[in-house]
């Protein structure tokens, strides 16, 4: 319970970038417009919490759960969200571009995703069923380019 770790319930706009939230509960906090970038959480919750508009730019999130919190305006360019779990999260302007996701959290996104936020998850290429080519070296068959 946050309330025992001393953290408020209200950080809203606050610098918080480089943060580490190891087993953290936010859950229900306002963390509008905060920026964490660079921070990592593990294992730590922010269910029910307003993310909309904080900016999570290249945030290592493992583990986290996000369940219906509000990512609405979210910047997670570059973060890695492994393992994390979004379910009911409002994501409608979230920018997920280079974000690293579960292929089934990815799924589960793009099924409500739209516009911009729908382009940086590549729902696009996941429907389809493409993955983009990596470039530089074929790493399945060395030397063919």
């Amino acid at each position: 319970d946050t309330s025992d770790s001393g953290i408020s319930r209200d950080l809203h706009g606050q610098n918080l970038q480089n943060s580490e939230y190891v087993k953290y509960d936010l859950s229900g906090a306002d963390l509008s417009e905060a920026d964490f970038t660079g921070s990592f959480f593990s294992v730590a919750s922010v269910q029910n919490a307003n993310l909309s508009g904080a900016t999570l730019k290249g945030v290592i999130a493992y583990a986290t759960r996000f369940d219906n919190a509000d990512l609405s305006g979210a910047n997670l360019t570059g973060a890695d969200l492994m393992k994390s779990v979004f379910t009911g999260a409002a994501i409608d302007g979230a920018d997920f571009t280079d974000a690293m996701l579960d292929r089934t959290e990815q799924k589960a996104l793009c099924q409500r995703a739209s516009g911009k936020t729908a382009e940086s998850l590549q729902c696009d290429a996941i429907s389809n069923g493409y993955v983009p080519a990596s470039e530089g070296e074929n790493k399945f068959n060395p030397g063919r380019g």
